[in-house]
């Protein structure tokens, strides 16, 4: 038997794609889904702790709270909101076509996902600027000169602690998007081997998931 045959073998019987510590690439592929769901259970009880912060907060400033989100643009919030849920769509099309081996429908769909997400930033680098230029800022920075009520500095802590912190998982995102995009054109991914791809897609949903939260309770509830 020839040494390319062996290979063959032994690639049929240990795929490339499979870790060594692992029988067969179900097992892998669970083991790694459970480990990125207990990841995505921390992310969750690290903002779940900053939204109770923030109800804490509004409860003892609420004249201050209610003032102070009238200086946020709904219409962009809103904007930033429908972008992250069409973000959403595409990754999940970005899975489906990894599942289903169509390498060029998963690059499409990468680079839409990684798109949307440029123009979220780009949505919140505007926000920020106005934010900046009328002295809403954080704390002791707070420095807006026009009429106000006491504590609205408190909102603005908040707001730009939970939506810099968001916005930090944005950019996470995008880096495991391109990431993903590199392997994708190399050919890495198909139907029998695309953990990569579903596991990157459970953390974009639970930024989206992040966002449908933080827009409401930023933008919308006085």
């Amino acid at each position: 038997m020839s040494e390319a045959t062996n290979s063959q073998l032994a690639d049929q019987v240990h795929p490339p794609y499979l870790q060594h510590h692992f029988a067969e690439p179900v097992q892998q592929f669970e083991a790694a889904k459970i480990g990125m769901w207990l990841f995505l259970v921390t992310e969750i009880l690290l903002f779940g702790g900053l939204f109770v912060g923030f109800a804490v907060m509004h409860s003892r400033y609420p004249e201050a709270f209610a003032s102070a989100h009238h200086h946020l643009d709904r219409a962009l919030g809103a904007l930033n909101t429908v972008v992250l849920l069409v973000s959403s769509f595409t990754m999940a099309l970005a899975v489906a076509a990894a599942r289903a081996g169509k390498r060029r429908a998963l690059i499409g769909c990468l680079v839409l996902t990684l798109t949307l997400a440029g123009v979220f930033l780009v949505v919140k680098y505007f926000e920020y600027s106005h934010k900046f230029h009328e002295g809403l800022l954080p704390g002791r920075f707070y420095s807006y000169k026009g009429p106000s009520v006491p504590g609205e500095f408190m909102f603005f802590s908040f707001y730009f602690l939970m939506t810099g912190l968001h916005a930090l998982h944005v950019l996470a995102g995008m880096t495991a998007i391109s990431w993903l995009i590199w392997r994708a054109r190399r050919g890495d991914f198909s139907a029998q081997y695309y953990n990569p791809v579903d596991l990157v897609g459970l953390y974009w949903h639970l930024v989206d998931m992040i966002w449908i939260y933080l827009f409401p309770l930023l933008y919308l509830i006085r």
